[in-house]
């Protein structure tokens, strides 16, 4: 009982051999802030994390919907279309095909 009341009333840390105490419990301390600081660097890494697949969910969804737009504006309906509203119709003349020869 005399050592849990010395160890209550912090006896071990003014005694005469107090200075490999002190060390330990500094070192402990030292250690433990290590340990907080990493484990906030590794919650901070997870969100970032978080946020950037958000990121590349959001983008993938963007470059689907454009090729999708794309698509539909490619497509000879559409093009046909669009080139009436300028008063160009498609030719009716399939073209010719031209064949060039090279003298060697």
């Amino acid at each position: 009982m005399s050592k849990f009341n010395d160890i209550l009333r912090g006896k071990f840390l003014v005694s005469d051999d107090s200075f490999k105490n002190w060390r330990i419990i500094i070192f402990i301390s030292v250690l433990a802030l290590i340990m907080i600081a990493s484990s906030h660097s590794a919650d901070k890494k997870v969100h970032e994390i978080a946020k950037l697949t958000d990121q590349v969910k959001e983008l993938r969804s963007a470059l689907f919907d454009g090729r999708t737009q794309l698509m539909q504006l490619k497509m000879e309906s559409n093009v046909v279309k669009r080139m009436e509203e300028k008063s160009i119709a498609p030719s009716e003349i399939p073209p010719n095909k031209i064949i060039v020869k090279t003298s060697k």
